[in-house]
């Protein structure tokens, strides 16, 4: 740290020394019509001699990321958001003043040139400086070891400087932005309308989840921040938009791991006269697309060490299937509730949080099963307790029409046939709020006025959610969701 303060005080005075000089540290309205980035496609393999008889001057600007001085000329690497070029300033070029400036350049600092561009007798593709203009100041040095491991928790907390020194997290996050993008194509194509829902509730609502309570003044009421859009969605049915989608922020007042981060992204659509089934061909076609337009034209993609293979068709099992063929759970904890019990405590669970077989199995599911879930996996039909929005299943009632897709091992889409019946829907509701007074803080609340929505009429219907998150994680094999959140919610930074 006393390192770091003495490189800081030294910068200071530079910069005082510059200013002293009238030169502006934080100059405006200086053009820079011409990217790196150009500049590096243009030039190609073109030789220094065809280069040379150009004649033609370029505009970037860019951070410094290094700089070799040789008494009367100096090279610098020069970076803009896309790429990086050598830059090469002679005094007798630029005269004596602005030579003064260039030898306080400090790496970190943004400039901007104008210049041709040449040759070096090494090959070096570069710009010869004819004018040089100081554009920002930098007073804090960038580390010079950043990308290491003991790093990671500063390079979340300062993601400013991860990205400034680290091309790979750039890479990592313009691939982000190419994903969300195919998605919204890939929706509009088929005729989806994008829709905005309320971040705000009066009922939190959508999923099972403990939510995040806000105050609004002006109404004097208690709001909840959005713990999933698709109440709000499903209203859009009843009201006659039959194919929707929304790429939406929700915030869920839970834990904090390589896979969860209390605000994230997530995906919903809704089509009218859609099953669970239909949705699951869609979501294969899906993350084929996105694969393939991130991923070179490839199907396959390497996440973590494992190989996995996004081509269709992805393997399906009933949840009680995936169970006793994957898990290895003895049949008769899948057939009875003491049979589970049993088998529960041989796993540590405490049995005594989950009060329906349904639940109980479930949870085991998530031990024993997700885990072996590595190659994309498509598990159908849960428990009818543990979907309180899903529509029964005609052939076993006990269960639901719906699905979750796995992906190396975990969670990455949640679809149901929808529930339009506002009868079952208003018992299941019932049942939800009989489990939160008796201590379970993610039940979900009853809803009237989305009853009545129910009770105009909702169209039968598939619904989905994906979370955007651990699909980029997937997709440029980042191993937390840190990784992919530009601003992760951290602990706060300690003091001293």
């Amino acid at each position: 740290m006393e390192d770091l303060n003495i490189v800081v005080r030294e910068r200071l005075e530079k910069a005082a020394e510059l200013e002293r000089a009238n030169v502006a540290l934080y100059p405006n309205g200086f053009s820079v019509p011409d990217r790196i980035k150009d500049l590096l496609a243009h030039a190609g393999d073109k030789k220094a001699e065809e280069l040379e008889a150009e004649e033609k001057t370029y505009t970037i600007a860019g951070r410094v990321l290094s700089v070799r001085s040789f008494g009367k000329s100096t090279f610098m690497h020069l970076c803009d958001s896309d790429a990086k070029i050598q830059v090469y300033v002679q005094k007798n070029l630029v005269g004596d003043e602005t030579y003064s400036i260039v030898k306080r350049v400090d790496i970190g600092d943004i400039i901007r040139v104008v210049g041709p561009l040449f040759r070096t007798k090494t090959d070096e593709l570069t710009l010869a400086v004819k004018e040089f203009v100081l554009l920002t100041k930098n007073l804090r040095p960038l580390p010079e070891k950043f990308h290491g491991l003991k790093d990671i928790e500063m390079r979340y907390r300062q993601r400013y400087v991860d990205l400034m020194v680290n091309e790979q997290v750039r890479e990592t996050f313009r691939k982000r932005a190419r994903i969300v993008s195919g998605i919204r194509r890939f929706f509009t194509e088929r005729d989806f309308l994008e829709v905005e829902t309320p971040m705000m509730h009066p009922i939190a609502g959508g999923a099972t989840a403990k939510p995040f309570t806000t105050h609004h003044n002006a109404l004097d009421m208690d709001l909840y921040l959005r713990i999933a859009p698709e109440l709000y969605l499903k209203r859009l049915l009843v009201g006659g938009f039959e194919r929707v989608f929304e790429l939406n922020r929700n915030f869920r007042n839970e834990g904090v791991s390589t896979q969860h981060n209390p605000e994230f992204t997530m995906l919903e659509f809704y089509q009218a006269y859609a099953t669970y089934e239909d949705l699951m061909e869609l979501t294969e076609e899906l993350f084929v697309r996105l694969c393939r337009e991130v991923n070179e034209g490839k199907t396959s993609l390497e996440y973590q060490g494992s190989v996995i293979d996004l081509s269709a068709p992805w393997a399906r099992y009933t949840f009680i299937e995936s169970l006793t063929a994957i898990g290895n759970v003895p049949q008769e904890a899948v057939e009875s509730r003491e049979g589970a019990v049993s088998y529960a405590r041989s796993l540590g669970i405490g049995v005594e949080k989950f009060e329906g077989h349904g639940k109980l199995l479930t949870k085991i599911f998530d031990l024993v099963v997700e885990p072996r879930l590595v190659q994309p996996t498509f598990i159908y039909q849960y428990p009818l307790e543990v979907s309180p929005l899903s529509r029964k299943s005609d052939a076993a009632p006990e269960f639901v029409d719906r699905f979750e897709l796995f992906i190396a091992s975990r969670e990455m889409a949640n679809a149901f046939s929808e529930l339009n019946d506002p009868r079952d829907q208003r018992e299941r509701f019932e049942r939800q709020i009989a489990a939160f007074e008796a201590g379970d803080e993610e039940a979900h609340q009853m809803d009237e006025d989305y009853i009545r929505a129910l009770e105009y009429g909702m169209p039968p219907a598939g619904g989905e959610g994906i979370g955007i998150d651990r699909l980029v994680m997937l997709l440029t094999d980042s191993p937390s969701i840190r990784d992919v959140i530009l601003f992760p919610h951290m602990r706060p930074e300690k003091k001293g």
